[in-house]
């Protein structure tokens, strides 16, 4: 029998590790105005998801219709990436709330959005070995259209599995701000930054070979 490839996490420790600007001058897509760390791009080459479970047996209208939504973005991105569906937050390096991000304080202003993916660098052990791994929470309002959400939700998941930047264009999923008709499928731009993002070393996924203290 195969090992599961989402084993749980038994114990976990949180780096201070911060998103930066690549240095990167040029790069395919839009791949120059990315975010990385200093351990390299947040990514993995096999991702866990967990997604929040309604909280009605059954569910009602408008659970379903988040949770169909979260089901579409997901397969958007399962077409390009590796990804296993988990039953347990303790597999997950992705976990996607129903919920609307709180409001953020940019300047003078508070900001309402209706998605938000946050970030954490963690060391974590599974089967008792340690590695270094990407945490991201993803919080994807429920409270927009059906085709708003879906949208929401690919665009969010695109931040989670790494795309941490936006597309100057405004027909890309990872466009700051994407024309009038939803954007529910990656373009060409898309594709060609995440084969890029995905070719570059990176520490994620690495065994580290001491015990964090």
């Amino acid at each position: 029998m195969p090992l599961d490839p989402c084993p749980p996490v038994e114990a976990m420790q949180v780096l201070e590790v911060s998103l930066d600007r690549s240095s990167a001058t040029s790069a395919p897509g839009y791949g120059s105005v990315l975010a990385t760390t200093s351990l390299g791009p947040p990514v993995l080459q096999r991702w866990c998801v967990w997604l929040e479970p309604a909280d009605h047996q059954p569910p009602d209208r408008w659970e379903q219709r988040w949770t169909l939504a979260l089901e579409s973005a997901l397969s958007v991105w399962e077409e390009v990436l590796p990804i296993t569906r988990v039953k347990s937050p303790a597999q997950a390096h992705i976990q996607i709330f129903q919920q609307r991000p709180p409001r953020r304080r940019i300047g003078s202003k508070w900001r309402a959005s209706n998605g938000r993916s946050r970030l954490q660098v963690v060391e974590v052990q599974r089967r008792g070995q340690w590695r270094l791994e990407p945490h991201v929470d993803v919080l994807v309002s429920p409270e927009l259209r059906a085709s708003g959400i879906e949208a929401t939700a690919v665009h969010e998941l695109g931040h989670a599995f790494g795309i941490w930047g936006h597309s100057p264009q405004p027909d890309d999923v990872m466009a700051v701000h994407q024309n009038q008709t939803p954007v529910l499928n990656l373009s060409e731009r898309d594709q060609v930054t995440l084969n890029w993002l995905y070719q570059k070393e990176t520490n994620f996924g690495q065994l580290i070979q001491t015990s964090p203290k």
